[in-house]
């Protein structure tokens, strides 16, 4: 009696060639669901100058960034988030709700020359525009100073409206402050602004891959540190819980920050909020460390971001916000 032999299985014949291999992907990136960040900085002359820490990409003059986001248009990418830099800093961070500020002018300027074409998002923060750098306003208490949540989003509310004012379709709170998606939710729609969607920093972690991005916002801290409400890189399960109550509060888009590291995290919260779109930030250091790496030539630039956005993508991403959206179309072909 002969033993019977099962026929060999060969997954390989669906990796045969780029067409097979492109027809059957499970995860596939889409230049509409790409966001690029935009800084300008009012203190600037001319078009840009470029961010010593970032290699290739530019903070912006408030005239300067028409053009880099015709540039974006035509390259299929419709969608920006868009940060300040201030020329002056104050405690209170007063240029960030000033419709002189850096973005509100931005904005202005954008929508005069490209209408609806582009989708305007708004980092709403003071760490840009506050003295002292934290994502809050500072209070004295006892021999030191602690940030004062509640003082805080009422400042946040006031960036909120004066951006939606100025044009923004999105604005992105993302000092991590308690209740800060409910009072800028209040705010808006008691302001006529109730079709303004907000996409929260739902869950942004206290991370070591922000550096370079505070470089070029000039955000640093000038003391102490933000781990105090940036959540802990030591935990998941918390993420569950600030995304439901920013979704409470009236969050039409959830965020991870960052990205690569905390795959994890962006997987949890697809698979227990499946409905609400979630964005997720590719950070400045990740940006870098592709950046350097080939720089350093032991990698593929371009292989390597398209690695690790679909990575990103594969993990439940619907939105991706990345230094590098500017560049995908001309990766896919497109």
């Amino acid at each position: 009696m002969g033993i019977y032999r099962y026929p060999v299985i060969r997954p390989r014949r669906l990796r045969r060639t780029q067409g097979i291999r492109d027809l059957v992907s499970q995860s596939r990136l889409s230049i509409e669901a790409l966001v690029q960040p935009v800084f300008v900085d009012e203190g600037i002359s001319g078009d840009r100058v470029a961010i010593e820490s970032m290699p290739d990409q530019y903070r912006y003059s408030v005239e300067g960034v028409v053009k880099f986001v015709g540039e974006l248009l035509e390259a299929g990418i419709k969608s920006i988030l868009v940060f300040g830099v201030p020329s002056e800093k104050d405690p209170m961070a007063k240029r960030a709700y000033n419709n002189e500020g850096p973005v509100q002018r931005a904005l202005r300027n954008i929508r005069r020359e490209y209408g609806d074409e582009v989708l305007i998002a708004t980092d709403v923060c003071v760490c840009s525009y506050t003295d002292h750098g934290h994502c809050g306003i500072i209070v004295k208490k006892g021999s030191g100073y602690v940030v004062d949540n509640d003082e805080s989003i009422k400042i946040l509310s006031r960036i909120a409206v004066s951006h939606a004012e100025a044009g923004a379709d999105i604005v992105a709170p993302s000092a991590m402050m308690d209740g800060q998606v409910g009072a800028i939710r209040e705010a808006l729609d008691s302001e006529g602004f109730s079709d303004i969607a907000i996409m929260s920093y739902s869950a942004k972690y206290a991370s070591s891959l922000y550096g370079p991005f505070r470089l070029a916002a000039s955000s640093k801290p000038q003391f102490g540190d933000r781990r105090g409400y940036q959540m802990d890189p030591r935990n998941s399960w918390e993420a569950l819980k600030e995304v439901e109550m920013d979704i409470a509060e009236g969050a039409d888009i959830v965020m991870v920050k960052p990205g690569l590291w905390y795959l994890d995290i962006v997987r949890l919260i697809k698979d227990n909020f499946p409905e609400i779109p979630l964005a997720v930030y590719s950070v400045s250091g990740e940006y870098l460390m592709i950046k350097a790496a080939a720089m350093s030539g032991y990698i593929s630039e371009n292989q390597a971001i398209l690695e690790a956005l679909t990575a990103i993508k594969r993990a439940g991403a619907d939105i991706i916000i990345t230094y590098y959206a500017y560049k995908i179309p001309e990766l896919l072909g497109r």
